[in-house]
């Protein structure tokens, strides 16, 4: 099972999280890409220490939207939406390549990943600049989303996410952030869901329903309080269960 976190995501002189305690523990690194978040010498120094200690690197695609940290839907002309994600991947790879490395995965994140889940046109866009800069790249989303299904149809290769500690509707969606049981509290809670979707590919709605979860990567939000602690948690327990954790891309020449 693939760990990956979102991170790089303050902005000049602000920080948010603790990257460098964060790739100790994570295989896969979301990497902020300037616009919800992140700056140059951000990007630079997070793909250079990911680099050093083998994890693998995302691009972390989001709207143009630093002052909402990307988290404010916003209704894009397709082609603009395209050309915008188009960017984003460009602007970390060629931090990866002073780095040594090349970008592996693209994520979107927040209202962009939300949208592209349910709404046909925002996924096509996103899908559109994968292919459009490299058809091999995959794109981590969630499993039986629209973005999934759009990019496996379009020939690329989709990987399946969990969440560590957020809850989930009866249909698979995430709860909004604006309710209360959005964000699951409990280590220990944390770490039985994580291990269930690894060993299961199910996690428990927040009625208690059954949801499947078919995942290869689980994400460990890096911006919460507790968010290393938790992370350590999450990893012994998958290794508690035999459970290798390895990145779920390949490094490419």
């Amino acid at each position: 099972m693939d760990l990956n976190a979102d991170l790089g995501e303050g902005f000049g002189a602000w920080r948010l999280g603790d990257d460098d305690a964060l790739l100790d523990i994570v295989t896969s690194a979301n990497v902020a890409c300037g616009f919800h978040a992140g700056d140059p010498s951000t990007m630079h120094r997070v793909c250079r220490a990911a680099t050093d200690r083998g994890v693998a690197i995302g691009a972390q695609v989001g709207y143009r939207d630093l002052a909402g940290f990307g988290r404010r839907r916003i209704d894009y002309e397709p082609g603009e939406l395209r050309d915008d994600v188009l960017y984003q991947i460009g602007a970390l790879e060629a931090f990866c390549r002073a780095a040594g490395d090349r970008v592996r995965y693209v994520k979107p994140h927040g209202a962009l990943y939300n949208t592209a889940a349910v709404e046909p046109g925002q996924a096509d866009a996103v899908v559109a600049a994968i292919i459009a800069y490299d058809r091999e790249l995959p794109v981590l989303c969630q499993p039986g989303s629209v973005l999934h299904e759009r990019a496996a149809a379009a020939g690329l290769t989709a990987v399946g996410e969990g969440f560590a500690d957020r809850g989930y509707l009866p249909d698979g969606r995430l709860v909004p952030r604006s309710r209360p049981d959005a964000l699951v509290h409990d280590p220990d809670a944390v770490v039985e869901r994580v291990t269930r979707m690894a060993v299961d590919g199910d996690v428990a709605a927040v009625d208690g329903s059954v949801v499947p979860s078919p995942v290869r990567s689980i994400c460990l939000h890096g911006d919460t309080p507790g968010a290393v602690e938790l992370a350590r948690a999450v990893w012994s327990g998958l290794r508690a269960a035999s459970i290798q954790v390895r990145p779920f891309t390949r490094p490419i020449p």
